[in-house]
């Protein structure tokens, strides 16, 4: 299977048109940006403001939750009142266990999303066994239960977004498939047949994990099968990473995600979930979509056509597994095989870091360039001579690519995996030219797109940031890399979802709080999630979970297990670090001197 047209230059995946209002998405459009309320939709007033202050920021769309039918008559006040401050930004609904609520939502709105995993489904996390005829009895309930909302949007004009999500999956789904991309596919795919039945087309996909992995392959599974579907399956797709988090964490791992896929063409609409104000969203989205076009721009006036011809990918993109190499030893660092991916920085970078090093905690340089010597090797991927001298050689070196290589990093790094013999190591740059003229967060977003898309890919034995200029902000940067791509854990992780109406407490204030109880913990993952809606399936592997229950009461998680419930807020972060306690994975923040 193969989910874009050339591994090596990039080229956009071509699908219909979806209209959503006045807007296209696919076909020959551009790729959208979006985001959404924080404010609860029961406010109308407040979701006018906060809509017309994302407009001016850029947003296309803007999607508000609507829990129940109640609430979804709301939608009718937001949206006259938005066209009556004279914006025609197309409104979307985001419905979850309610089909009533979907079907008030279409009466009012341009497009309504819906979770197959929870649209007709109560989640018991039950393990059943289904035999091919219990199986389809499901599928036939689910129609009767879909259909009345598929036909609503077909007769008002109303677009949908069929949006899975990794941890939210129906026990259907997990029986057969597990929680796997190929189940986050199919449980996509059910729905869609369902649409097709009524000549219904007016459809948009997306597959949203917390873990840029499973995203990742869950996208690319996606427009393969689709692909294998046929020519008239070629619906838009949605990228997005949920539960990102806030500050730069939030963008690395957005990058990471939304930025490979849209590297390798895939993508029409994307939105970066922040646990910050929506409107921070839309800068770091836009920023995204530039890049991708500038590194589609160099890809296509590159020596692409020539110079991959034949090329195949060394991995498979559909499951991970780290490229395998045999063990080097460079300066007292260990890397390759099993060993952990490394920090390469310059002598510059590490002379201005030396005196400060106590204060840098877990962002130490480690392997210097100029220390290396001949066991790094620069190569032209191209040069086939250049690259069968170096898997000649008796003894393992790590490469990297030439910095006048014309490719981009993304395709370089995967033409050198193709063809350097398995055994050596491949140390990743975030770019083969100086990056002076960017800005820190442009930076930073190409750095983590680019690298953390070869990491995911199960590439890189060590990875070198260059563009930072400041030698403190690259070393940060480099690790955060690592940790946002799975691929290091030295530092507490969270899957943060990003505030909206369903939110039962202040998400910034107290993520910002567990971050100061809880961030010296090295390899916890602690998941803060507004609601029930982003509880325990949209925790999927977290440690530890802090979910809203009701307002000001707070549950708690163990895995996907609640074991604290209806917790006075101002005591549940306290509580959460008991409870951490009580599971042997606290240890006491060390004292600063």
């Amino acid at each position: 299977m193969k989910y874009c047209a050339d591994y090596f230059k990039y080229s956009r995946r071509q699908t219909r048109e979806v209209r959503v209002g006045g807007i296209g998405i696919g076909g020959g459009n551009p790729i959208r940006v979006q985001s959404m309320l924080t404010s609860d939709t029961r406010d109308v007033e407040a979701c006018v403001q906060e809509t017309l202050a994302l407009v001016e920021v850029g947003c296309e769309l803007v999607r508000v939750t609507a829990q129940t039918r109640k609430i979804a008559e709301n939608l009718q006040g937001i949206v006259a009142g938005v066209r009556a401050a004279g914006s025609e930004v197309p409104i979307v609904a985001d419905i979850h266990f309610k089909p009533d609520a979907a079907m008030e939502a279409a009466k009012w709105v341009q497009k309504v999303r819906v979770n197959p995993g929870n649209y007709a489904d109560k989640k018991k996390f039950q393990i059943l066994e289904y035999s091919d005829d219990e199986y389809q009895a499901e599928l036939e309930r689910i129609d009767e239960a879909f259909s009345p909302l598929v036909k609503r949007c077909q007769e008002n004009g109303v677009a949908m977004r069929i949006g899975t999500n990794h941890g939210s999956l129906s026990d259907r789904i997990m029986n057969r498939y597990g929680d796997t991309p190929l189940g986050m596919v199919e449980s996509a795919l059910e729905f869609v047949r369902i649409a097709r039945s009524h000549d219904y087309h007016e459809l948009i996909f997306s597959m949203k994990a917390s873990n840029p992995k499973v995203m990742i392959e869950a996208y690319r599974l996606l427009a393969a099968r689709l692909l294998q579907e046929g020519e008239d399956w070629n619906y838009p797709l949605h990228l997005g990473v949920t539960e990102a988090g806030d500050g730069e964490d939030g963008r690395i791992k957005s990058a990471i995600g939304i930025g490979s896929l849209l590297a390798d063409g895939l993508g029409d609409t994307v939105r970066v979930s922040l646990t910050e104000d929506s409107v921070h969203e839309i800068p770091v989205a836009k920023a995204l979509v530039e890049w991708v076009g500038e590194e589609g721009e160099r890809s296509a006036s590159s020596l692409a056509n020539t110079q991959t011809t034949g090329a195949s990918l060394s991995y498979d993109p559909f499951d991970f597994v780290r490229r395998g190499t045999k063990k080097i030893n460079i300066d007292g660092y260990d890397l390759g095989a099993e060993q952990t991916v490394r920090i390469v920085t310059t002598p510059q970078v590490f002379d201005a870091v030396k005196a400060d090093l106590v204060s840098l905690g877990e962002f130490q340089p480690e392997i210097v360039l100029e220390k290396a010597g001949e066991v790094i090797r620069l190569v032209d991927v191209t040069d086939e001579a250049a690259v069968e001298e170096l898997n000649a050689l008796p003894h393992e070196v790590l490469v990297a690519v030439a910095d006048d290589c014309d490719l981009s990093v993304v395709a370089a790094y995967r033409l050198l995996a193709a063809k350097l013999d398995t055994r050596h190591s491949i140390l990743l740059k975030d770019g083969f030219c100086e990056q002076a003229g960017e800005n820190s967060d442009q930076v930073l977003l190409a750095a983590s797109a680019r690298i953390g898309s070869l990491l995911c890919d199960g590439i890189g034995d060590a990875i070198w940031v260059r563009g930072e200029v400041d030698a403190e902000r690259s070393l940060r940067l480099a690790y955060n890399i690592l940790q946002s791509a799975g691929t290091r854990i030295f530092k507490t992780d969270y899957v943060a979802c990003p505030s909206c109406g369903r939110t039962l407490f202040d998400l910034q204030t107290t993520t910002q709080s567990i971050r100061e109880a809880t961030g010296h913990l090295k390899g916890v993952r602690i998941a803060v999630m507004g609601c029930i809606v982003n509880g325990p399936g949209e925790m999927a592997d977290a440690d530890f979970g802090y979910v809203g229950g009701a307002p000001g009461k707070i549950n708690l998680y163990v895995g996907k297990e609640a074991v604290k419930f209806n917790i006075a807020e101002g005591e549940a972060v306290q509580q959460l670090v008991d409870l951490i306690r009580e599971h042997g994975k606290w240890v006491d923040a060390p004292v600063m001197g």
